[in-house]
């Protein structure tokens, strides 16, 4: 364990390295605020994994949308009974539909004012601990909610207000949440504790990284918080009702898109192992990306065997997506050593892929000026760039703990 542990900490220095290597600006980079927030997590990724309190946390956390997981199981039975009790459930019912009453769920309490008290609160902390913008550390915490286009499509008020360099940072960032609706699907498929570790620490990487890449200078006039939109142009909200149904239709597209890259990044990938396999039996896909990405695994602290297989899953997911590993490992993931559980669950917790980008992008084409956008659209190496970081610095930081 102690070279491995050097190796990890090599690894969390060198991935910091790599954002300071690719700035836009090293001498707008605000040293102080990034040191507290590398201390920061540090700490958290200390007290979530290693103390049992923490544990605790993480442990009633998982098992509170395990419980919504089974709650979602009778409503898909009253639909479709022979879906739920089988020896095996698919991809499908046991991870997509329970979405069904997670998403509503999420957004009832966006209706009735709860999530927006809380991401507000929690973003002013957080701008108060770290030194960091008010608008960028509030954002943070509302993809964790809300999920990447969601907060850019509540936020847009804002973005259309800010300059275009720092709505560059906020797509940079979008490449690194998860959403709190998707999380069960997650946990029914990796474990718990790590899905859930991963979250917070994902959120103050996000900052880390863009302060990093992109530092940007706000004045005190510019760091203000334009109101969460939850109501129309008129002040007025949508009546209950209605807004349910648009949400319910909401979680049923998602489950849609969902299933449906899973399906088309599965089969494609098939596709092109076949092409690859005549020219040579060995090679695939995943070899290649194996290859590519082998320096980044072992940095976090693997052996030789793990390290090559961490890569291949590492490139498959930044390829396809993180369901698409899932689906892979979940039958294999509990006779993982710790570490490697993880390191693996830690990386795979978060939206960084190819296809986000183009969500991404498409979702600022629909808020901000073309010329905006444009600059939007230049900076798509380093939003994939922010998108890879974030995932490698919160599985370094959580691998320190885990052994």
């Amino acid at each position: 364990m102690g070279m491995y542990l050097v190796v990890n900490i090599i690894g969390l220095v060198i991935f910091l390295a790599i954002g300071f290597l690719f700035s836009k600006d090293r001498k707008a980079i605000q040293w102080k605020s990034i040191a507290i927030m590398v201390v920061l997590n540090l700490v958290l990724a200390w007290f979530l994994t290693s103390f049992g309190i923490g544990r605790a946390i993480v442990s009633g956390a998982a098992d509170g949308f395990n419980w919504l997981v089974q709650v979602a199981y009778v409503g898909i039975e009253f639909a479709l009974p022979s879906w739920v009790h089988v020896k095996q459930m698919d991809f499908v019912t046991s991870a997509l539909l329970p979405i069904l009453l997670i998403v509503p769920l999420f957004d009832i309490l966006t209706y009735i004012g709860v999530l927006p008290f809380i991401i507000k609160w929690i973003g002013k902390g957080l701008s108060f601990i770290t030194g960091q913008p008010k608008f960028e550390s509030f954002f943070a915490v509302e993809m964790m909610f809300l999920g990447n286009t969601e907060a850019l499509a509540v936020s847009s008020l804002q973005l259309k207000k800010m300059k275009a360099q720092r709505n560059v940072t906020l797509a940079m960032m979008s490449m690194s949440c998860v959403t709190a609706s998707i999380i069960g699907a997650y946990i029914q498929m990796m474990p718990g504790r790590f899905v859930l570790t991963a979250i917070p620490i994902n959120i103050i990487n996000a900052i880390i990284v863009t302060s990093l890449l992109n530092p940007v200078t706000v004045t005190p006039e510019e760091d203000t918080v334009a109101k969460l939109s939850g109501e129309s142009e008129s002040g007025k909200k949508e009546p209950f009702f209605s807004f349910l149904g648009d949400s319910i239709l909401g979680a049923g597209k998602l489950i849609l898109i969902i299933a449906a890259n899973v399906i088309a990044f599965v089969a494609l990938a098939a596709l092109i192992d076949k092409i690859l396999q005549l020219v040579n039996p060995w090679l695939t896909l995943e070899h290649i990306l194996g290859i590519i990405m082998y320096p980044f695994a072992w940095l976090l602290g693997l052996n030789g065997h793990d390290s090559f297989q961490m890569a291949q899953y590492m490139g498959t997911k930044l390829v396809t997506n993180e369901f698409v590993v899932m689906g892979k490992v979940t039958g294999i993931v509990g006779k993982f050593d710790p570490h490697f559980k993880a390191v693996l669950t830690v990386f795979i917790t978060s939206f960084a892929n190819f296809s986000t980008l183009g969500m991404i992008i498409g979702c600022f084409k629909g808020i901000v000026s073309k010329e905006k956008n444009d600059t939007i659209s230049k900076n798509v190496g380093y939003m994939l760039l922010s998108g890879i970081l974030v995932s490698l610095l919160s599985a370094a930081f959580v691998g320190l703990f885990v052994w």
